[in-house]
């Protein structure tokens, strides 16, 4: 006889609101006419309510793994499974998506049919570092549920102090914005990396993030250890003809309001005739009048990247946004692709060697400071790389040059020369 569905009071209040509950979901789960697979479910909005009422979490965490892998588990083992038998093991596996997301029809429902064998049925679509989240599955399922996965063409992604599962927005493949090709780079980050993602090895966890323009569409900036931001160095592409129709759909005074004073550092400003000017040298490639007139403006020709470092969110220091270290990298060749994956697995083993445990890149960053991180993994210094400027004006010039006689010393006797 199947289990009644718990009385979840508390959970039900997370249904009331505006948007899709995840306990309507998981409540549809406990419905199913598969005793086994609602029973589980139904343990868990029992435990999950528990949870809420004593204000406490009670999953703890244990060794489950595959054969060859150190990471892409993630334990759940139950603190309270006499009260809630059945969820007593609820393990998560994480897998790799494919770059920049692109599934077909065929693929998710064998993923489907796969976890409603061997988990849960619950899957998310996606973790916050991109895995896809298969989320429900006792250790006994652990190996088969992987196994028939990975016939499909599928691998498990990081977790624990290691490279995490990288992600990239979905670019060149739909977006006219993007500006350099997001899959290759991921993919073949990925590649390189490889080792360090299945086999936790790092102080912590390192996240690399892929984003085709500065919409920053797979949220990288914020989120990401190391951020690959597509951009462009030469002028903004302007069809005036064009503007002048974004001019007459929106009108003069509202085009002025949506477009030119929006620029953070006004950069354009409306001619007579309806044509824009663009003070190309005082963009900063925010994106937003490109959002706006999509037929008019684009990015331009000379495109690549610009690599931030340190993003994260809130751990020993609050949170991060990326810091510049590259201002400009072409990508337009494999091997200025094969110079960005050079650049990635630099600044791992410098973080690897560098980095105290349960610390972040912008952590360590912050704690070494920047030019030493940049010395050591031999880049230069660049005005780019100022996080804001200077709030006092007045500076004292003397002893500069004792300070600069340092500097070449550290840097050896040719730049002394």
């Amino acid at each position: 006889m199947s289990k009644k569905m718990p009385e979840t009071p508390m959970l039900d209040q997370l249904e009331g609101g505006p948007w899709p509950s995840f306990v309507t979901g998981l409540k549809r789960l406990a419905e199913s006419e598969d005793k086994q697979y609602a029973d589980r479910m139904k343990d868990l909005l029992g435990q999950l309510e528990h949870s809420y009422q004593t204000k406490k979490g009670y999953w703890k965490g244990g060794t489950v793994g595959v054969f060859g892998y150190g990471g892409g588990i993630i334990p759940r083992f139950s603190e309270v499974a006499d009260q809630f038998p059945e969820s007593a093991e609820f393990h998560t596996l994480r897998v790799m998506p494919p770059a920049g997301m692109h599934y077909n029809t065929d693929i998710l429902r064998k993923m489907c049919d796969i976890w409603e064998e061997h988990g849960s049925g619950l899957i998310a679509f996606h973790g916050q570092s991109g895995d896809i989240m298969f989320q429900g599955c006792s250790t006994d399922q652990v190996q088969p549920a992987f196994d028939k996965l990975n016939e499909l063409g599928f691998d498990l992604g990081g977790a624990g102090p290691a490279v995490r599962t990288s992600i990239s927005c979905v670019g060149a493949a739909r977006c006219e914005q993007s500006c350099f090709d997001e899959a290759k780079a991921l993919r073949m980050n990925v590649n390189a990396n490889l080792d360090d993602m299945h086999r936790p090895s790092l102080p912590y966890k390192f996240k690399f993030k892929f984003s085709g323009c500065a919409n920053d569409c797979s949220n990288a900036t914020q989120r990401a250890d190391m951020a690959v931001i597509g951009t462009w160095r030469d002028d903004m592409q302007v069809n005036q003809e064009e503007i002048k129709k974004k001019v007459a759909q929106l009108g003069r005074k509202e085009f002025i309001n949506q477009v030119i004073r929006m620029c953070p550092t006004q950069a354009l400003g409306l001619n007579d005739d309806d044509t824009l000017d663009v003070d190309n040298k005082s963009c900063v490639r925010c994106m937003h009048c490109i959002n706006v007139c999509t037929k008019a403006l684009k990015p331009g020709k000379d495109r690549g990247v610009t690599i931030l470092l340190g993003g994260k969110r809130t751990l020993k220091i609050g949170d991060l946004f990326g810091t510049v270290i590259v201002p400009f990298m072409p990508m337009q060749s494999d091997e200025d692709y094969e110079n960005l994956v050079e650049l990635g697995q630099k600044i791992i083993e410098f973080f690897a060697e560098n980095a105290l445990e349960h610390e972040r890149t912008g952590e360590m960053i912050e704690r070494i400071g920047l030019a030493n991180f940049l010395e050591g993994i031999g880049l230069d210094v660049d005005p780019n790389m100022v996080s804001q400027p200077r709030t006092n004006p007045y500076v004292r010039t003397d002893g500069w040059d004792d300070e600069v006689a340092k500097w070449n010393a550290r840097k050896g006797p040719a730049a002394a020369e």
